[in-house]
């Protein structure tokens, strides 16, 4: 039993070996059916580890870019994403051959060739496109040259400058630079110039309009060398329709809708109020949504910041307009309530002193009457009687006595003195409380339009 299964497993391990020795020899066969004899003698004795010229000085690489998209470009993360086609071209002496026509080959015989080690500098994510195959292009000109294309979507960061957000502009770059060649090794060149960069004019944008694109070439200089480094530029100016529309608009309108508490009478206290506390969280409310695009940590105060910042204090102040107007109302009462008091207390004090005379008139002349009668029906002698003076001290009538102040009316008297003092001081010179709605309905849209005219005029032509 053991020998049978010692057996099979010899024979399904012999098998197993003549299958692949079988398979190795079938893609022997199948590669040299596939490349045909001119690239056999091409890749005769080519060694794809070293470079064209490697002792003739260095490989100049022709680049040129064709723009497919900018998917998107995220304020958050400052960076952008754009699906690009890198057309890369460079004369390789080995793969000189005879004919007038090039050779476009599959762009998985890459792997047979030497090509450059370009990379995107500041890309944070890329990959190559694969789908059906991978987005390769190899081909093959008489005279050695090489063009080697690529299919990438890329994730490229994009420093912003954010202070004049939603009015400003950015300039991106797209820098593509040799990794292990130096410029001893490798030099980097664009084809056409700025014309090396296409797609860009009929590119379409969500928030974005292309302004201007331009190309550099430059050396990027690190511990290890000088590398070849070429830049691309494009200058993006962003739309602001969007924003007017979604923000400043609405903004706008709160403020409006704050002035109407203006013309409704300031004893109208629930309905001012509600308006004023209606508008200031709404207005905060718009505020934090208009933040949620943008970087959450950033040092910049952005211009729709600015502008949601003045549409709040108008609000704010609308509301304040009202407490002062109504504080200045009760206070206007409490003086008119004074002066009709002092004004009572003087009439009271007249009318008891007329009354008080017209008494003691009257008691003199009954006195006198009754002297007089007395003293005739009395004899001389008995005349000599001591006869009491009606206006004496010691007369029988009582002196009235003067009723102490009471609190409350030192209470508004002091107040009456603190008012006369702050209008001379022209700290709260307030005839009518009314007055001050009238003269907010005119100030608050006037200072309001001057705001936005220096707003306007700042952000857009400074």
């Amino acid at each position: 039993m053991a020998l049978s299964v010692s057996g099979g497993t010899v024979f399904a391990i012999l098998l197993i070996s003549r299958l692949l020795e079988n398979s190795m020899l079938n893609a022997e066969v199948k590669e040299g059916e596939i490349l045909p004899p001119t690239i056999h003698r091409l890749m005769k004795g080519y060694n794809k580890y070293l470079r064209p010229f490697f002792d003739n000085g260095p490989v100049t690489v022709g680049m040129s870019l064709d723009i497919a998209s900018i998917d998107t470009i995220s304020e958050i993360n400052m960076d952008y994403t754009a699906t690009i086609f890198l057309r890369q071209r460079w004369t390789d002496e080995r793969l000189v051959f005879e004919g007038n026509k090039s050779l476009s080959l599959d762009g998985r015989l890459v792997e047979l060739l030497w090509v450059p080690d370009t990379f995107i500098v500041d890309s944070k994510k890329s990959f190559l496109h694969d789908i059906t195959v991978e987005n390769r292009l190899i081909r093959i000109f008489p005279n050695g040259t090489v063009l080697y294309a690529l299919r990438i979507t890329t994730t490229v960061a994009c420093n912003m400058d954010l202070t004049k957000y939603p009015m400003d502009k950015q300039t991106c770059m797209l820098q593509l630079e040799s990794w292990g060649y130096n410029i001893n090794d490798v030099m980097f060149y664009w084809t056409r110039g700025n014309e090396s960069v296409s797609g860009l004019d009929t590119l379409q944008l969500a928030q974005y309009t292309v302004e201007d694109h331009y190309t550099s070439v430059s050396e990027a200089v690190y511990e290890t060398g000088n590398y070849p480094k070429l830049v691309f530029h494009f200058e993006l100016r962003r739309s602001i329709l969007y924003f007017i529309l979604e923000t400043y608009v609405p903004s706008s309108l709160l403020v409006v809708l704050s002035w109407v508490s203006f013309w409704i009478s300031l004893s109208s206290v629930p309905a001012r109020i509600c308006i004023g506390v209606t508008t200031v969280l709404t207005m905060t409310t718009l505020m934090m949504g208009a933040r949620t695009s943008l970087p959450n940590a950033n040092c910049f105060i952005k211009a729709i910041d600015v502008y949601l910042g003045i549409c709040f204090s108008f609000i704010f102040g609308a509301l304040i307009e009202y407490a002062v107007a109504h504080f200045c109302s009760l206070t206007h009462l409490d003086t008119h309530l004074i002066m009709y008091g002092h004004h009572m207390h003087d009439l009271d004090d007249e009318m008891n002193g007329i009354i008080t005379t017209i008494t003691n008139h009257n008691r003199a002349k009954r006195r006198k009457d009754a002297t007089a009668a007395v003293a005739a029906a009395t004899p001389p002698a008995t005349s000599l009687e001591l006869i009491v003076s009606p206006s004496s001290p010691s007369g029988s009538e009582p002196q009235p006595e003067a009723s102490p102040p009471k609190r409350t009316h030192w209470c508004l008297t002091a107040l009456a003195t603190v008012r006369k003092v702050l209008n001379k001081l022209y700290c709260c010179r307030i005839e009518n409380p009314h007055h001050i709605d009238n003269y907010s309905r005119v100030t608050f849209p006037l200072s309001f339009v001057m705001v936005n005219l220096l707003y306007w005029t700042y952000y857009l032509y400074f």
